[in-house]
């Protein structure tokens, strides 16, 4: 393989560069990046690049048309959004995608909150560890292929996730990953971002754009999935809660802000919806006598959405390595174009 270009299209410090040159497919190939964010940093870099790698740095087609050497453009994530495919095609240039460790970590958590949720899975666990069927006046039988005690503790609100409704509110990297993970499990998915995915994108991922009331009145299952902004803190609270269906339950993995917990403690006690799957709040570790310890329908976990961390090495080896397998003639993963 001869020289190969990459260009980082996503400014790197030196400290950046010196553990990123560490990693095995970087030893393979020249890395370059622009040392800001601006366009005059970065275009002059264009017409030496055989590949770029891009997170959040549109590639348009004035970008493809300034790198005449360009092979390939690789998305650190799992959504081509603001690559311009159809100026790649014409351009020969191929494109892949590539999902994200810790996001994946988070939409596991989601997918498990959601799955928990829908079988009452910790009154089952309290309940079966306790031996509570003894209220019950059932007794313990020796079980046979067709003799058995289906169900003994008669828990309520068992329901499938299958062709369940899930509405996602911030629909980046994480909720993408989830989506596809709720796809599999046949649940219908809607979406609400500040900016709609292109038709073509939501195609791709088999989801809708709802406006965000309408969202939050249709889905069976609500995952914020938002960052913690000005904007969006405090976002779900009592008009909010309200419009949700008593049936339905709401998932937070991304920050605790995003809900006005008392609100939602409310809701709970009162049923005007299901449930609560939380793994973030607005006081980290949550105080030991907050109220939402006390209601009977949530599920609360201590903020390991995340992952076992580590994951930026790992990450970045996944794309450079992807970048590596092309410049060798060898297959590419997650390829679009």
């Amino acid at each position: 393989m001869s020289d190969f270009t990459v260009l980082l299209a996503d400014p790197k410090q030196p400290a950046d560069f010196e553990w990123i040159n560490a990693l095995g497919p970087a030893q393979s190939l020249t890395l370059i990046s622009p040392a800001d964010n601006s366009d005059e940093a970065f275009l002059p870099l264009l017409p030496q690049a055989d590949a770029i790698v891009t997170q959040y740095r549109a590639i348009t087609a004035d970008v493809l048309a300034a790198a005449p050497k360009l092979k390939l453009i690789q998305r650190y994530g799992s959504r081509p959004d603001d690559v311009d495919l159809d100026a790649a095609r014409a351009h020969d240039v191929s494109v892949a995608t590539m999902p994200l460790r810790g996001c994946i970590a988070v939409a596991e958590l989601a997918i498990t909150l959601i799955m928990s949720l829908s079988k009452n899975l910790v009154k089952g666990h309290d309940a079966t560890v306790t031996g509570a069927y003894r209220d019950l006046g059932v007794e313990p039988i020796k079980t046979e292929q067709r003799k058995h005690k289906f169900q003994w503790m008669k828990l309520p609100g068992l329901l499938e996730v299958y062709g369940q409704t899930l509405g996602i509110i911030g629909f980046g990297e994480i909720g993408t990953e989830t989506a596809r993970r709720a796809r599999a499990l046949g649940m219908e998915v809607i979406y609400n971002k500040r900016s709609r995915l292109p038709a073509v994108v939501e195609e791709m991922e088999d989801v809708t754009y709802a406006e965000k009331d309408d969202l939050l009145r249709r889905a069976d299952f609500v995952l914020l999935s938002t960052p913690l902004t000005p904007e969006t803190e405090g976002m779900i609270g009592a008009r909010e809660l309200e419009l949700m269906k008593p049936s339905a339950f709401l998932v937070n993995i991304c920050r605790g802000g995003v809900i006005v917990e008392d609100d939602l403690v409310a809701a709970l006690n009162e049923r005007k919806i299901a449930g609560a799957g939380l793994d973030v709040f607005v006081y980290e570790p949550i105080p030991y006598d907050h109220p939402l310890l006390q209601c009977d329908n949530v599920i609360l976990t201590p903020h390991i959405g995340g992952g076992t961390g580590g994951t930026r090495d790992k990450q970045m080896a996944d794309v450079l390595g992807n970048v590596l397998a092309f410049a060798q003639g060898e297959r590419v993963k997650h390829q679009v174009v």
